[in-house]
């Protein structure tokens, strides 16, 4: 019997260092690829619920249970996708180990969703991949498309948020900053019609480019804005020099607004033309000139309803592949024209982008807010209408929140969203 029971425990014995010995060599095998969390800073990117509150700047962590292979990690294996076009941001990646480090190479988009994609492409040293992960977040504030070259949010001061386009030390007069269109919109710069402005100096970069976008707020004041002769007088909304760089201005009667900007030909010599968008506009299929190729056609009454004492979403793009400038109001197209339908042989044909035309003394390359140009300018100082100094002149009274320029042309879908998200 005790022959037996010994056999037994020592065929136990066997048995159990066997399986030691296979759990030992199972650790020390190939280690699937799997994730353990992923944060944008302390935000927990693989939770339940997508995040709303990720910062422009986020830095992305994931971590891993295995080391990676850090030649997988590259712009094919890790992409964080802009949702609403499918657009893969710049990133910078790197890889410490099992942590996976992830860097927008520029500030990502407000108020946007974005998809975390990581494929089967990105594996561990063992070669083993992982299963394709998508997790979704979203950026902080409204809307915003990124690529913002300039930002005046007027949140208590006049300052660039984007970059360094800041007021001159004496370049704000008689401006307050008061309640917005609504909170999400915050403060805006108040303009009192007479004496107000902001002036930006160094400011002719921000036009001289191919491609264009200028995007705002704006709420006009009828009340008491009139001229020396007691009538409603127009408002110069936005200046840089006038039509010799760019200018807003809006009707006195309200029935219409322009765009007036200048445009570098192809012999490189600059030329302003004049974005009309009045009442019942036409365009080349109805009388209207053969350069324009759309516009809408809103009564006196429609047109009054969106510049008159009401907050209005104004975008202006300029594409200079196609030639093409295009207005909206409340993301809604209103107006575009084309060089490319000029007359045969016009040098307005030629164009090719925005270039500053201004020179010293009638104009100076200080952006304006609230007047046609800066105070330093001389033009048209004598004029009723045009002269600073005048109170009486066509000075803006209103509001103006949120003015962005960008160097590239944004899409239809970028200005509704943008519109929607902060209307």
């Amino acid at each position: 019997m005790k022959t037996i029971t010994a056999h037994r425990m020592l065929m136990i014995a066997v048995l159990t260092g066997s399986a030691f010995l296979t759990a030992c060599k199972s650790d020390d095998g190939p280690k699937d690829l799997n994730v353990n969390t992923i944060k944008a800073g302390e935000i927990d990117l693989n939770g339940a619920v997508s995040p709303t509150n990720v910062p422009l700047s986020p830095t992305i962590t994931v971590v891993f249970n295995t080391p990676i292979n850090a030649t997988t990690a590259n712009n094919n294996s890790v992409k964080v996708v802009a949702d609403y076009n499918n657009t893969a941001a710049p990133i910078t990646i790197s890889v410490t180990g099992a942590t996976l480090t992830i860097t927008p190479s520029a500030p990502l988009g407000g108020g946007t969703l974005y998809r975390l994609e990581i494929t089967p492409a990105l594996t561990n040293n063992d070669n083993k991949p992982l299963a394709a992960l998508s997790r979704t977040f979203t950026t902080i504030g409204t809307f915003l498309p990124a690529g913002v070259v300039a930002r005046w949010t007027f949140e208590g001061n006049a300052n660039d948020v984007a970059g360094t386009y800041n007021p001159s030390a004496n370049g704000i007069v008689a401006v307050t900053y008061t309640p917005s269109k609504n909170t999400k919109l915050g403060n805006a710069a108040t303009f009192n019609g007479t004496s107000s402005i902001i002036e930006i100096p160094n400011a002719d970069p921000l036009m001289n480019t191919s491609n264009f976008t200028i995007s705002f707020w704006m709420k006009t004041v009828s009340a008491n804005h009139v001229d020396a002769n007691g009538n409603p007088k127009g408002h110069f909304v936005i200046g840089m020099a006038a039509f010799r760089g760019i200018q807003f201005e809006v009707f006195g009667n309200y029935e219409g607004a322009k765009f007036a900007i200048s445009y570098v030909r192809g012999d490189n010599e600059t030329t302003a033309e004049d974005m009309w968008f009045p009442s019942d506009a036409t365009d080349a299929t109805n009388g209207g000139w053969q350069g324009w190729d759309f516009a809408k056609a809103l009564t006196p009454v429609q047109m009054q309803a969106k510049l008159k004492d009401a907050w209005v979403h104004v975008t202006y793009t300029y594409n200079g592949t196609s030639k093409t400038g295009t207005l909206y109001y409340d993301g809604e197209k209103m107006k575009s024209f084309s060089f490319n339908l000029w007359p045969e042989g016009d040098a307005k044909r030629t164009i090719t982008g925005m270039k500053y035309g201004g020179q010293a003394p009638g104009f100076v390359n200080e952006l304006a807010f609230g007047f046609i140009h800066s105070r330093a300018g001389t033009e048209w100082d004598s004029e009723p209408w045009g002269g600073y100094d005048f109170p009486t002149a066509n000075h803006f009274r209103g509001q103006l929140d949120d003015i962005k320029i960008y160097h590239k042309v944004l899409t239809p879908t970028e200005i509704q969203l943008m519109y929607d998200s902060e209307k």
